[in-house]
């Protein structure tokens, strides 16, 4: 969960910041950063600590940290906003997958974190 936590949270920041310095939209920008924050409000929630969630992380034995990235290029800061947006959103759909047998009373939590995501892309983009 650690991972796609990261995962998360590390796409949301890069939407964000498109938002406050490519686009300048300040509105947008602050309810993706309200939206971010209720992500970590979930976190933080877990019947497990934050420190115990890092005290386990084992990234330098992590099977996928050497894959090659393979993205096509990005020409456009639509398409870097687009890509982070559905990282995000994968991520949410995992840690919704991986609630169900690890945390069930915080399935609907990510359930509503997604659906919620997908609202919010779908106005942000209207203005893109």
């Amino acid at each position: 969960m650690d991972a796609n936590f990261n995962r998360l949270k590390e796409g949301l920041r890069v939407c964000e910041d498109v938002l406050r310095f490519v686009y300048e939209d300040q509105r947008l920008t602050a309810s993706l950063k309200r939206f971010r924050h209720r992500c970590s409000a979930v976190m933080l929630s877990l019947p497990v600590t934050y420190r115990k969630l890092v005290s386990v992380r084992e990234s330098q034995r992590d099977v996928g940290k050497n894959h090659s990235i393979r993205d096509r290029q990005r020409l456009k800061w639509y398409d870097l906003f687009v890509s982070n947006m559905k990282r995000a959103q994968e991520s949410l759909r995992v840690l919704e997958e991986t609630a169900k047998v690890a945390v069930p009373a915080h399935v609907r939590k990510f359930q509503s974190l997604r659906f919620g995501l997908y609202g919010l892309e779908k106005k942000i983009l209207k203005k893109l």
